[in-house]
């Protein structure tokens, strides 16, 4: 009896440590950058113009190109700051743990009713946490794609799309797993700009439609 106590024990600790680093994640995440700056600057709600989205690309509409960076920025680091603190805390599972809540939570703020933002930012957020190389070679094939391209959307599709592939190449097996379930979701919070692409009807990069 004992001994299965003391074997329980500290699967109990691991599982309260892995929710503990979901949930100090999904805080992080859902922090609402580009809704709380542009009413700083007062520029009202950014969900009631451009696509309704309160991410960096929406952000840009109201022409405000610092607030819009600054937007980025902190989507990006509200992903970072909970994987590196997870990791010191806990370890590899623990940052990846904390890496899936800040990404939820950036897609489904509780404060905003669970509408979110698209997640690319935290996406990459996440790769800079995580395996910051990887993060870079996802900014040169979106960069690649826009260049070819002209369509921003598309180009976070194909660089989410071919993250998790190379991270199977270079032996990153649990990241992976886990950017295979972010691009999922990804897709998923595109399936408007997909719709869009299908049919031409997507907005280039510099266009003013």
């Amino acid at each position: 009896m004992a001994a299965e106590m003391s074997q329980t024990l500290p699967e109990t600790i691991l599982i309260g440590g892995l929710v503990v680093a979901f949930l100090i994640g999904y805080l992080f995440g859902s922090i609402p950058f580009g809704l709380v700056l542009t009413r700083l600057a007062g520029l009202g709600d950014v969900r009631s113009i451009g696509s309704g989205n309160i991410g960096a690309t929406n952000v840009l509409r109201t022409g405000k190109k610092g607030i819009a960076a600054a937007t980025l920025l902190g989507d990006m680091l509200k992903g970072t700051v909970p994987v590196l603190l997870a990791a010191s805390q806990g370890g590899e599972i623990a940052s990846l743990v904390a890496g899936l809540g800040a990404f939820f939570g950036h897609l489904f703020p509780v404060w905003l009713k669970f509408r979110g933002g698209k997640g690319v930012a935290t996406y990459i957020g996440v790769l800079l946490g995580v395996y910051w190389p990887m993060a870079f070679v996802f900014g040169a094939i979106w960069l690649a794609s826009a260049f070819i391209t002209r369509y921003s959307s598309l180009s976070a599709l194909i660089a989410s799309a071919v993250t998790p592939v190379i991270q199977v190449a270079v032996g990153n097996w649990h990241q992976a797993v886990l950017f295979a379930v972010l691009t999922a979701f990804l897709w998923w919070k595109h399936r408007e700009n997909i719709s869009r692409l299908l049919a031409g009807t997507e907005s280039r990069i510099g266009s003013k439609g």
